[in-house]
């Protein structure tokens, strides 16, 4: 059984980094095939729904927040799915909750204040930092706000890596900056964003992804949610074998956060099929998989109330995510 992530990191290996080749129109083909392999109905639909809910970050990152936001996200947080539905399921004892609340920095503290008052201290809260979502500001502002956000109470940080380092495959400073990044966490788990809509090329989402874990990256993630182009299959693809082929080599455990634009219950199905097939089971849990989202919970709570009652829930009926 493999447990949390446990990477230290390791020395930066230019040689294995230069020798990466992607083949896109297989990996095109693979991302296809994933929704259609396995088909999972019934109530075993139900039950990996439960599953997908336990790995959501429930996010909320709008320039409009206010602890108004705070307090009803870290609420849905700590009961994300109406009570009677879970009795209903018979569900009860597994204690349904999200896998952690992500919010600005200056947000932490009161989300984690909310957390306890509602008796869910044990859901951690992730702060995106290092100027996210651009990461254009200088090392030492991106250093000082990962330190502001863990003295606040965030025991994850998400990283967001200077792609224009990427872009110039200039893997040394990049590795350098997150050897940085990851030292300013302490003992928070860092999440390291490649915002892979403006990474250019396959080749490239597989490189930073090494370069994150040689670095010591914790979880490795997606997208911000803010660009053009977020949590799609193939880059998923792409990056779980980027880890899958890091732990064969290293020993070393790293998880898997895809973000921005997974909305439904049935893209949350397909991304766990991803995960099982590509990384096996022992990555099927918040511990190492986490989906990055904000409206996605809202989808699979009317789900389960339709598998529960046989009918679809109106707005009204189901509390805001």
């Amino acid at each position: 059984m493999v447990a949390g992530p446990n990477n230290p990191g390791m020395e930066l290996d230019l040689a294995w980094i230069q020798e990466v080749k992607v083949n896109l129109a297989a990996v095109k083909r693979r991302a296809e095939s994933l929704g259609t392999r396995r088909c999972v109905k019934q109530q075993w639909q139900a039950g990996w729904l439960l599953r997908a809910v336990t790995c959501i970050d429930l996010t909320t990152l709008s320039g409009d927040d206010t602890p108004a936001n705070t307090a009803r996200l870290a609420l849905k947080a700590a009961r994300p799915i109406r009570p009677d539905i879970i009795k209903a399921m018979g569900a009860e004892e597994l204690k349904i909750t999200c896998g952690a609340v992500c919010v600005y920095p200056s947000r932490v503290k009161e989300t984690v204040e909310f957390l306890a008052k509602y008796g869910a201290s044990q859901i951690p809260v992730a702060a995106v930092a290092t100027g996210f979502p651009s990461g254009q500001y200088s090392l030492d502002s991106r250093l000082q706000e990962i330190r502001m956000a863990v003295n606040a109470g965030a025991r994850e940080i998400d990283i967001v890596i200077n792609r224009t380092l990427a872009l110039q495959h200039n893997w040394t400073a990049l590795y350098s900056e997150v050897c940085e990044m990851k030292k300013a966490c302490g003992s928070a788990h860092m999440k390291s964003i490649l915002a892979i809509g403006e990474l250019g090329t396959m080749e490239n989402v597989y490189k930073a992804s090494l370069v994150c874990m040689m670095a010591g990256s914790d979880f490795i993630k997606t997208s911000t949610g803010k660009e053009g182009v977020n949590a799609i299959l193939p880059v998923g693809l792409v990056m779980c074998r980027a880890i899958r082929d890091y732990y064969e080599r290293t020993g070393f455990v790293v998880g898997f956060k895809p973000a921005g634009g997974i909305r439904t219950a049935k893209d949350s199905l397909v991304w766990l099929i991803l995960i099982k097939e590509e990384l096996g089971d022992q990555w099927l849990n918040n511990q190492l998989f986490r989906i990055g989202a904000s409206g996605l919970l809202t989808d699979i709570e009317r789900q389960l109330f339709h598998w529960v009652t046989g009918r679809y829930a109106a707005a009204h009926e189901l509390a805001m995510s």
